[in-house]
């Protein structure tokens, strides 16, 4: 398959090294060692796919250019739009064309985001009575000093976009609402600390995104009428340690089973696999759970402009 990258910057360059020799050629208005300067310049039988790794304003034009001449896309999460509307259009022209639309969410193919599905799925767990997620890094400067990341709902679409997509991943039911426990602008003009509250099928959710954290770290406690399950960090920082404890009645401490992990992060290229399994099926495209987090966040980003 024949790929460009389509956006230089640290995930573009990251996709970059993935595709591998399969990308054929690299686009960005500003990088010096870009083939091209836009997506347009690059001739349609030169390459049979596009991982766009661009700001959110540009996304649905370029999706709807590369998905009109029968292109498959990758692009970096969140997919946003000025509408849901516009979310079910590229799904409806991408499955007219037979091409792929995959929005990237790479920690889907972290191991231990894996052993919790299949976990949960297995209904070992019982009744799933609470799910609590944290996720924080210390890039709030970097944001700030950023010529577009430092806008709009800030952390939300960053980091909570991976949670809501997690939920999706590990839950059949997604939370229809969310309610905003708290959003703070503690360094940035945009929310660089969030706390959201929601329910789905019985199950209490609790998500927390910060880019204040000064040491990365992610971590998820589920606990259910049979036992709990624990993720502490990301293969990226490693090690990470999934935990699962099963429940002694009336009461005592229960027996456990932990599997640490001390290995490179396996997401990114195990994403990209992914993604030409996708092409090359030329699978129907599926942008519900998009629509989902984008109806989410949207509802936060309307209440989200810069403060004066």
């Amino acid at each position: 398959m024949r790929v460009i990258v389509v956006g230089l910057g640290v995930q573009g360059e990251k996709r970059r090294r993935v595709a591998g020799a399969d990308c054929v050629a690299t686009v960005d208005i500003d990088h010096a060692d870009a083939d091209y300067r836009s997506v347009e310049d690059v001739p349609l039988d030169s390459f049979d796919a596009a991982l766009l790794c661009v700001p959110d304003a540009p996304k649905v034009e370029l999706i709807r250019y590369l998905l009109t001449h029968c292109k498959h896309v990758l692009v970096e999460k969140p997919l946003w739009a000025e509408d849901g509307q516009a979310i079910q259009e590229l799904e409806t022209l991408a499955r007219a064309n037979e091409t792929a639309c995959y929005t990237a969410y790479n920690h889907r193919f972290e191991p231990h985001f894996v052993r919790m599905r299949d976990l949960i799925s297995s209904g070992d767990l019982g009744q799933i009575y609470h799910c609590r997620i944290f996720y924080g890094n210390g890039t709030a400067r970097l944001v700030r000093d950023s010529e577009w990341r430092d806008q709009g709902a800030g952390v939300l679409p960053d980091l909570g976009s991976h949670l809501l997509d997690t939920l999706d991943f590990w839950f059949d039911d997604r939370p229809e609402t969310f309610e905003l426990v708290s959003a703070n602008r503690f360094e940035n003009r945009a929310y660089d600390h969030v706390v959201l509250s929601g329910s789905g099928a019985g199950t209490v959710i609790q998500l927390e995104m910060t880019l204040l954290m000064w040491r990365n770290d992610f971590s998820c406690d589920v606990l259910a009428e049979n036992g709990s399950a624990h993720i502490h960090s990301l293969c990226k920082w490693g090690p990470t340690t999934f935990t699962y404890r099963r429940r002694v009645l009336p009461s005592g401490r229960p027996p456990e089973e932990s599997v640490t992990l001390v290995q490179d992060d396996p997401t990114w290229q195990a994403e990209y696999e992914h993604f030409r399994s996708l092409c090359a099926a030329a699978a129907p495209a599926d942008l519900s759970s998009d629509l989902w987090i984008h109806e989410l966040l949207s509802g936060f980003e309307s209440s989200s402009a810069d403060p004066a």
